[in-house]
């Protein structure tokens, strides 16, 4: 996300305060060897297993993992006539995926003939990520999307006195946070249990996912008769990088009023 978001070098706005300026097109394309063995797998059947892995960064977009086509199993790919365009790669073919009596249609695609300025493209083919049941970068499973070498997590502790108001009702009041940044976001303040208005949230069965930080479960806040559904999530048993938030709340919502000052 840092290369192809905000104010990453193949985002839209590059900031002014460099000394260079890129000589090419605003929609940008970056394809760099992925360094780790990467594994797709449908059922119980392995469909892709590479160690040539190609992440290709793409204005705007998420890196998407690019693999030699003869690493996906021949035999549970079926030709599709679907076909679809980019300005920026080429003309796109497509594969349906077939394992047992399950199919994916248009799961797997290649640009056999890319543009000139993406040529490197030729002979690499990906596929969604939602086409297989699970995906592993070298033995351990990862959920959302491959990480992004160029993403990071970082979780300090901090002394700012933090508030999270509702109206006139404060739901929690902290002077020992976690700041969590991650690239390309805000940086989002984390508050310990014990410093919330917990008989104000009610859980909710609202869940997501992140690469970088885990699986996240989310509560609703509720004020007398007001409701607010999802202001605030936690991560219970988060990923290494961001293992000093677990079990600690984060609030956002647009009726709340999250203020911190230095401590």
């Amino acid at each position: 996300m840092s290369l192809t978001f905000g104010y990453g070098p193949l985002s839209r706005r590059v900031p002014e305060t460099v000394n260079y300026r890129l000589d090419g097109p605003q929609h940008r394309l970056l394809l760099h060897p992925f360094p780790r063995r990467i594994r797709a797998v449908v059922g119980e059947v392995t469909v892709l297993d590479t160690e040539r892995g190609r992440l290709l960064h793409e204005t705007g977009l998420l890196p998407v993992l690019y693999v030699p086509l003869d690493d996906i199993r021949d035999e549970v790919l079926t030709p599709s006539d679907h076909t679809t365009h980019c300005p920026f790669k080429g003309d796109a073919r497509y594969w349906h995926l077939r394992v047992g009596d399950r199919t994916v249609d248009n799961a797997v695609w290649s640009y056999p003939e890319p543009n000139p300025e993406s040529s490197w493209l030729r002979g690499l083919a990906s596929m969604y990520w939602e086409a297989a049941d699970g995906w592993l970068d070298e033995d351990e499973h990862v959920q959302g999307h491959l990480r992004d070498p160029y993403h990071r997590v970082d979780v300090r502790r901090s002394s700012r006195r933090v508030r999270v108001t509702l109206g006139d009702e404060v739901i929690a009041e902290s002077d020992r946070p976690r700041l969590l940044s991650e690239t390309g976001l805000p940086n989002r303040l984390y508050l310990p249990p014990e410093d919330v208005r917990r008989d104000l949230l009610q859980p909710s069965e609202t869940t997501s996912v992140c690469p970088y930080k885990g699986n996240a479960s989310y509560w609703s806040l509720r004020v007398g008769d007001r409701r607010l559904d999802d202001a605030a999530w936690s991560y219970p048993a988060p990923l290494a990088e961001a293992l000093d938030v677990a079990g600690y709340l984060c609030f956002l919502h647009d009726d709340l009023t999250v203020t911190s000052m230095p401590g």
